[in-house]
């Protein structure tokens, strides 16, 4: 046994609360000409209230597709083809698109890269803030107002009051990406899914609305999945982390034990790529190769033509899940020692 498996298995394992979300062996294909791509391929995760689970990897991996599909929103030729979605408690992988519309902004959320795809520009922010909660809330518009107000002061709008005549023009991009939070955060979700919300936004304001999302999910005992490319925004703000490559999770468990203790090469590269990581003058390291091509992955594990350690093992067939304890688990055949 591994000083990192020793490690894990002798680490103390907290008792876990009820999931919020259950994601079970999740698949989504698209079908193009040239065949089946495999965009989510059997992803199992569970989100927990009051914790955020980042959803970590390359463009392409599968990371967007998985927070749509879990939405329902995947878009023809795609479709979800198998797997479960349970959501507190409910399978809602089959419900149908009439009562997902009801359960999308109102106990699940959704906060996109670009807050346009949330916001209307030709209705003020108070507009929109109030009908939504009109439409899914039994209350009066003055209620409704204040609502409003204390959301958008939640996530630091100074002058909530003033700034619900306001259109969305009239924001910076920062500000534009805090008033999609406060929007989704109105009916006080169960779950939210954020898709890359800070990307576009520069350094200091990205560090802020990550402190903001982490006190309101503390405070609300929300379960969030925060999917993002940047491994040091996940490594700041998640509880747990699952590790997304050609659509399927090669590494998940508490953020702490994955960052500190990787089993998968692809997950050490992942951390070895951050600058902060790297001795101050020495080069990035960067993984060698491309990302894997969906529509042409190979026989056995899709990280092997890039993996320093595969072998013919790893060409032949696709590794199984290995439980380090029973929190971190990986896919791997030979796991860094």
């Amino acid at each position: 046994m591994t000083d990192v498996s020793k490690h894990a298995l002798n680490a103390q394992i907290p008792e876990q609360p009820p999931c919020t979300l259950d994601v079970r062996d999740l698949r989504t294909h698209y079908k193009t000409r040239a065949g089946v791509l495999k965009a989510v391929d059997g992803v199992s995760f569970k989100v927990r209230p009051g914790r955020i689970l980042g959803l970590v990897g390359e463009s392409g991996s599968g990371k967007s597709a998985t927070g749509f599909s879990i939405m329902g929103l995947v878009d023809p030729p795609g479709a979800v083809v198998g797997g479960s979605v349970i959501f507190e408690g409910e399978d809602i992988s089959a419900w149908p698109e009439s009562r997902m519309r009801k359960l999308r902004g109102d106990r699940i959320a959704m906060i996109f890269q670009d807050p346009m795809m949330t916001l209307n520009p030709v209705l003020s922010i108070g507009t929109q803030m109030i009908e939504t909660l009109l439409a899914h809330r039994k209350m009066s518009k003055e209620e409704a107002i204040e609502r409003s107000v204390d959301a958008l002061a939640q996530v630091g709008i100074p002058a909530a009051r003033e700034r619900l005549s306001a259109y969305p023009h009239e924001f910076s991009g920062g500000m534009r990406q805090r008033v999609a939070i406060a929007i989704a955060l109105l009916h006080s979700p169960s779950l939210i899914i954020a898709d890359e919300p800070t990307t576009a936004l520069d350094v200091t304001i990205q560090a802020q609305i990550l402190s903001e999302v982490q006190k309101l999910v503390r405070a609300k005992n929300m379960g969030v999945i925060w999917i993002s490319h940047d491994l040091s925004v996940v490594s700041a703000l998640a509880d747990d982390i699952a590790v997304m490559y050609a659509g399927r999770i090669v590494e998940q468990g508490p953020v702490s034990r994955v960052l500190s203790y990787p089993a998968h090469p692809y997950t050490r590269g992942l951390i070895s790529s951050v600058a902060s990581n790297n001795p101050p003058g020495q080069r990035l390291k960067q993984i060698r190769g491309a990302p894997a091509q969906l529509m042409n992955l190979p026989r056995g594990c899709a990280f092997a033509p890039r993996c320093d350690y595969a072998d013919a093992q790893c060409e032949e067939a696709p590794p199984g899940i290995t439980h380090l304890d029973k929190q971190h688990q990986f896919r791997c055949f030979h796991p860094l020692r």
